[in-house]
């Protein structure tokens, strides 16, 4: 998730696609600002929550809390806050521009898990490099974990009425709040399926709280008669106005 090049492929890529109004739209999505603190109260804490959560059940299964981060949190926040702009590639590609797509054939809640594969499946090449994040992590395990937070991102989305602002934040509140309980390398094989406590905890964890969007978007179908999203040529409906406030 921190890596330029693919960024910039991916956005190129989503340029080819569309004509100069959809571009400007999508593009203007990046500075729009939702109405109501709760929506990037959720995005800058989300990640974290589950990372304390995951802390507790570490310390009920093994009588010992896991190893934590030593950076202050003023130093998280203003992190988050300065490579908020960075996420703009990815989040332009994947939530701007496939998730709409996705939508439109699988309903939200499918689509969400499909694009989380998907966007799993892309950091692939990470786990080859030595020295980098995904270094001696398991690639399974990750994708699993990286689609369960797929989900709660297109809900967000969603409810803001296709804010790529409040994604960007999220996607820059997970990387910057991931070594607040970091997974320690534990595998030689990506794809082996062996790693760390901590690794399969965050999964289930993510997976757990995932399972709550995935019903409250499975509960509430996409209406395609109002407040339409233009997806660049696709579209996904957003909730009614008082929905989002």
């Amino acid at each position: 998730m921190n890596y330029e090049i693919p960024r910039q492929v991916l956005l190129a890529n989503v340029h080819c696609e569309l004509d100069s109004l959809d571009t400007l739209a999508l593009l203007g999505r990046m500075i729009q600002f939702p109405r109501g603190v709760r929506w990037y109260v959720f995005a800058v804490t989300y990640f974290a929550s589950i990372k304390l959560t995951v802390a507790v059940f570490y310390r009920v299964a093994t009588g010992a809390w896991p190893a934590f981060g030593h950076v202050p949190l003023y130093l998280l926040m203003v992190a988050i806050v300065f490579s908020t702009p960075v996420q703009a590639g990815e989040e332009i590609g994947w939530r701007g521009f496939a998730l709409p797509r996705l939508a439109r054939h699988f309903g939200l809640a499918r689509a969400s898990i499909l694009l989380g594969v998907i966007w799993g499946c892309w950091h692939l090449p990470f786990f080859f490099v030595p020295g980098s994040d995904n270094s001696g992590q398991s690639f399974p395990v990750y994708v699993l974990a990286v689609t369960a937070l797929s989900v709660p991102m297109a809900w967000l989305f969603w409810r803001t009425n296709g804010s790529l602002l409040l994604t960007m934040l999220m996607h820059a509140a997970i990387n910057n709040t991931a070594g607040i309980m970091a997974s320690p390398a534990s595998t030689t094989n990506p794809f082996a399926l062996r790693t760390s406590f901590v690794a399969w905890l965050t999964a289930a964890v993510s997976w757990l709280f995932a399972a709550y969007f995935l019903v409250l978007m499975t509960r509430t179908p996409l209406r395609r008669d109002v407040n339409l999203i233009p997806g660049c040529g696709a579209m996904i409906a957003a909730p009614r106005k008082h929905e989002t406030q």
